[in-house]
């Protein structure tokens, strides 16, 4: 018995045994975060671990990772909305056209474009927890059919910039250091940590994830929970276009392409299970900041959308692998 005290002493590693599948997911995602870094360093530029460098990544990925929140919430339901880029788009060329490079005018064009997170949302929730149309097919859909909106309503070309107080929010870097769209998404962050670790509904998410017969026989209405995660994915989405618009200075149709894929992606690499029921956002966090550091790597090396497309699967086919030859191990 000694023995056995004595060597798990001396050999502190063997405490990842000890972690739940979710932990240890976490701990994988944040070591990748080093490895991506220090490969940068050596392989790719010295500048890649510079300290500006990697405050530029964050203000990146914060976007991303506010569209993740979302994502992450309906993945842990079973779930997946790929309504994602059309939804941010339509809300980004809302709020140009409302509130056209003014100040003054920038609330009504915010909530305009919140409006329709809420009810793209509202829609894709009812669809799935209603009328019991697959998430899949049925966000699909509503993304062409946002899509047509919204190329119908511009014309097929966007109307007016950012407002100037858009673009400070953005931009904007507190004593120099981190963006104030940072601070934005470390909010969000601490919320959904709570709202998913410490609150009613949390449970209810992981519940109807795991199994959403038996969370409905328990007494939980799971169509609530089911629109509750759309609606909330809806309003991050049309949040991130918001923070999009600002980024570029303007709205511009696909502005939203560039984030359906990665959002998947980063909640896998993240440790999420994407069948639904288990997955931490502690390590969400990591997988967007594994995602945007790959993207701004392949993006320095030039690589095709091709070839990005290829390195992002191969990406998430080895982090399930590792993730599920850890879940074995364990048991």
């Amino acid at each position: 018995m000694a023995l056995k005290t004595t060597s798990s002493k001396f050999f502190p590693n063997k405490r990842m045994t000890h972690l739940s599948r979710e932990q240890r997911s976490v701990v994988i995602a944040y070591g990748m975060i080093f490895v991506l870094i220090a490969f940068g360093s050596l392989a790719i530029s010295p500048q890649f671990a510079s300290p500006n460098f990697l405050l530029l990544q964050l203000l990146k990925a914060s976007i991303l990772g506010i569209v993740v929140t979302g994502q992450m919430m309906v993945i842990l339901t079973g779930n997946i909305d790929l309504s994602v880029s059309w939804t941010m788009n339509l809300s980004a060329v809302l709020l140009t056209s409302i509130a056209f490079g003014q100040d003054d005018r920038f609330w009504p064009g915010a909530l305009a474009a919140l409006g329709v997170g809420v009810m793209v949302g509202l829609l894709n929730g009812l669809g799935v927890a209603y009328l019991r149309i697959p998430s899949m097919v049925l966000t699909l859909g509503m993304n062409a059919l946002i899509k047509g909106v919204t190329i119908l309503y511009t014309g097929a070309q966007p109307k007016g910039d950012a407002p100037p107080l858009l673009n400070f929010i953005v931009h904007h870097r507190l004593g120099g250091g981190l963006s104030l769209v940072v601070v934005i998404w470390i909010i969000v962050a601490i919320i959904s940590i709570i709202v998913l670790q410490r609150s009613g509904l949390g449970r209810k998410i992981y519940a109807v994830g795991n199994n959403e017969v038996a969370t409905y026989l328990s007494g939980v209405n799971t169509n609530l929970v089911l629109v509750s995660v759309f609606v909330i994915a809806g309003v991050m989405n049309a949040v991130a276009g918001i923070l999009l618009t600002g980024y570029a200075g303007r709205s511009y149709n696909e502005m939203g392409e560039p984030f359906l894929l990665p959002s998947i992606a980063a909640v896998v690499v993240g440790g999420t299970s994407i069948l639904g029921g288990s997955g931490l956002y502690t390590g969400t966090i990591a997988g967007v900041i594994i995602i945007t550091l790959l993207e701004s790597a392949l993006s320095i090396l030039q690589i095709s959308p091709a070839g990005r497309s290829v390195i992002f699967g191969l990406v998430i086919l080895a982090m399930l692998f590792l993730y599920g030859r850890g879940a074995r191990v364990r048991e």
